[in-house]
C-alpha cells in the first residue's frame, strides 16, 4: 500500500469515527475523547512492541507482555520507567481493557483507574512532568457522554472500539500513523472550530517552510525551540525534516493554555518522541520563561499568538529583563508581537535561526514597534522578510509573514520576498503547496533580486524609510493590468456615439410620426 493510500484510509476511518460518536458531543471538546483514547492505545501498544521486541531477541520467541501477569510485571516495573517514562500493567492496556469493557458494569471507573495509574507511574522519576495531567481532559465521567453511568459506559464502549479498529500500527506502517492521525484530527477540528482551532494549529505546509528555513546548511542542531508551541506541530514537523535523531539535546517550548500544553506533550508521544528527548512547558512565556537555563537555542520555529495582550510597562521589571532591555522599549501592551520576538532573538545561538509568523501590522506600525524594529535592523539581526499568501491559517484569513532572524550574517542586508501569489486553492483554504515551498527556499537561498519577486536592500535605505519592513514597500508588484490601445479606444467610442446619434435621430423620427398620427 502506498504511503498516500494509507493515509487517505487512515484520514476516511478517522472522519467516520468522528462523524459517527461525536452525537451531543461538540467536536472541539469530542476531540478531547478522540485523542486521549488515541494516545492509550499508543503508548500501550508501544510499550507491548518495546518489551515483545526485547524478550524475543533474548529467545523468549513466544512472550507477549500482554498475557503476563501482574506480579511478574511489577518485577521489571523501575526498568521500563527508566527506559519508556512509564508503566502499564498487562491487564490496564487498552488491549485487555477493550476487550473486557463491554461486560464491565464499572468501565468508566476501570479507565479512570488505568489513566491514574499511567500518570503515577512517572511520579519521582524524570518523566514525572511529561507524564503529569495528560489525561486530564479525558473526563470519563462528564454528562456530555451520557445522562447515566450505563449511557457514559455504552459511549465508552463505542470510543474504544473505534480507536482500536483504526488501522494504526507504527511498525509496518509506511507513514508515521499514530502521529499522522494526530495532524489529521487536529486539522478537522481546527478547520470547523474556527478561532479557538486557529490557535492550536499551525498548517503542516507552514511548519515545513519554518523549520527549513532554519536548517538551511545544516544536518544537526544542538536544540530546537518553539516558546509557543500551541499543540506542537512546529516542533514535530522540525523532526521530520530534519530528523529526531540530529536534534541532539531535543525538543523544547512552552504553552499557555492548559488544554493545549496537554495536547503538545501527547502529540511528543505520539511521535514516538522518547520523555528524555523532549521538554514542554505550561506557562506564560514573556514573564514565567521556562528552559532559561537551556538556552540558547541553534534552532527556533514560532507562531506566536496574533497582537495578544501582554503587562508591558506595566511590569516595571521587565525593562531591565536582558531579553526585552536591548531595545531600549517594550512592546505595546495591547500588541504583544514583537515581545515575542524579542524573546527569541535572546535566546538565540549565534549560529542559529530564527523562523517567525508575524502579523503584518508588526512590519511598519510606528511607536514602540518601530524603536525596535530599528533595533533589530541597526545590529543586522533582519536576514529576511517573506510575505506569505493570505487565507492560509485556520481562524484568519489575513496574509501573515515570515521574519528570519540571524546573528552571523554576512551582509548588512534584509531580503524581502514576495510569495502572496504561491498558492493553491483547496476547499475553502489556501495551501502552500511543494512548489510553492521550494520557490520561497531557493529564492532565499539564491538571496538576489529577482523582479516582481525578491528585492535584497541595505539597512541604509531601511533606516530612510523608517525600519519599515513590509514587503510591499520594497518588492515591486507585478502589473497584471490589461494593456489598453488608446487609439483602438477612441474609434470605438467614436462609433459608438455615432450610433447613438443614429439611433436618437431615428428614435425622434418614430415620435413625430406618432404625434402627427395623433392630430
Amino acid at each position: 500500500m502506498t504511503t498516500q493510500t494509507e493515509r487517505a484510509e487512515l484520514h476516511r476511518a478517522i472522519w467516520q469515527v468522528a462523524n459517527d460518536l461525536r452525537g451531543s458531543v461538540d467536536g472541539w471538546d469530542f476531540k478531547a475523547y478522540v485523542l486521549g483514547f488515541l494516545f492509550y492505545r499508543f503508548i500501550s501498544e508501544n510499550l507491548t512492541d518495546y518489551l515483545n521486541e526485547g524478550e524475543r531477541e533474548a529467545g523468549y520467541e513466544d512472550f507477549d507482555y500482554r498475557y503476563m501477569s501482574r506480579a511478574e510485571a511489577e518485577l521489571a516495573r523501575d526498568g521500563i520507567i527508566n527506559e519508556k517514562g512509564f508503566y502499564i500493567a498487562p491487564e490496564d492496556l487498552f488491549a485487555n481493557v477493550r476487550e473486557r469493557a463491554p461486560h464491565d458494569e464499572n468501565l468508566n471507573e476501570t479507565l479512570s483507574r488505568v489513566f491514574k495509574n499511567i500518570e503515577a507511574s512517572a511520579f519521582g522519576t524524570g518523566s514525572e512532568s511529561d507524564l503529569r495531567g495528560l489525561f486530564d481532559d479525558v473526563d470519563v465521567n462528564s454528562t456530555k457522554l451520557g445522562r447515566t453511568v450505563a449511557q457514559r459506559n455504552e459511549k465508552l464502549v463505542k470510543i474504544l472500539n473505534a480507536i482500536g479498529d483504526l488501522n494504526l500500527s507504527y511498525g509496518d506502517s509506511s507513514i508515521d500513523a499514530f502521529g499522522d492521525a494526530y495532524e489529521f484530527l487536529m486539522t478537522m477540528y481546527a478547520s470547523s472550530a474556527g478561532k479557538s482551532g486557529g490557535e492550536f494549529f499551525t498548517p503542516q505546509e507552514v511548519s515545513e517552510v519554518l523549520a527549513r528555513i532554519t536548517v538551511m546548511g545544516k544536518t544537526r542542531v544542538n536544540g530546537v525551540y518553539d516558546p509557543c508551541c500551541g499543540s506542537g506541530s512546529l516542533l514535530l514537523k522540525f523532526a521530520k525534516v530534519l530528523g529526531k535523531e540530529n536534534v541532539e539535546r531535543g525538543f523544547f517550548g512552552q504553552e499557555i493554555n492548559l488544554t493545549t500544553y496537554n495536547l503538545c506533550r501527547i502529540n511528543m508521544f505520539l511521535h514516538d518522541v522518547n520523555f528524555s528527548h523532549f521538554s514542554i512547558a505550561n506557562g506564560d512565556t514573556l514573564t514565567e520563561p521556562a528552559h532559561w537555563d537551556l538556552e540558547p537555542f541553534e534552532a527556533i520555529v514560532s507562531n506566536p499568538p496574533y497582537s495578544t495582550k501582554w503587562v508591558g510597562k506595566d511590569d516595571p521589571a521587565l525593562i531591565n529583563d536582558p531579553r526585552f532591555s536591548p531595545a531600549g522599549v517594550l512592546a505595546p501592551k495591547s500588541k504583544a508581537d514583537l515581545a515575542f520576538t524579542m524573546h527569541m532573538l535572546s535566546w538565540l545561538a549565534v549560529d542559529g535561526t530564527a523562523a517567525i509568523v508575524e502579523f503584518p501590522g508588526v512590519l511598519y506600525r510606528g511607536g514602540a514597534e518601530a524603536k525596535i524594529r530599528q533595533y533589530l535592523v541597526e545590529n543586522n539581526y533582519v536576514d529576511a522578510v517573506i510575505q506569505l499568501p493570505p487565507d492560509l491559517f485556520f481562524g484568519t484569513t489575513i496574509a501573515t509573514c515570515i521574519i528570519v532572524l540571524k546573528k552571523s550574517k554576512t551582509d548588512n542586508k534584509v531580503l524581502f520576498v514576495d510569495a502572496s501569489k504561491e498558492f493553491s486553492r483547496e476547499g475553502n483554504k489556501n495551501r502552500l503547496m511543494p512548489a510553492n515551498q521550494e520557490m520561497i527556499l531557493k529564492t532565499l537561498q539564491a538571496r538576489q533580486d529577482v523582479e516582481h519577486v525578491a528585492t535584497l536592500v541595505d539597512a541604509a535605505q531601511l533606516e530612510e524609510n523608517g525600519y519599515n519592513l513590509s514587503v510591499s514597500s520594497y518588492v515591486e508588484a507585478e502589473d497584471t493590468r490589461e494593456e489598453i490601445d488608446i487609439t483602438e479606444l477612441n474609434a470605438e467610442i467614436q462609433r459608438i456615439v455615432a450610433r447613438q446619434a443614429e439611433l436618437r435621430t431615428s428614435i425622434d423620427e418614430i415620435v413625430a410620426d406618432l404625434e402627427g398620427s395623433s392630430a
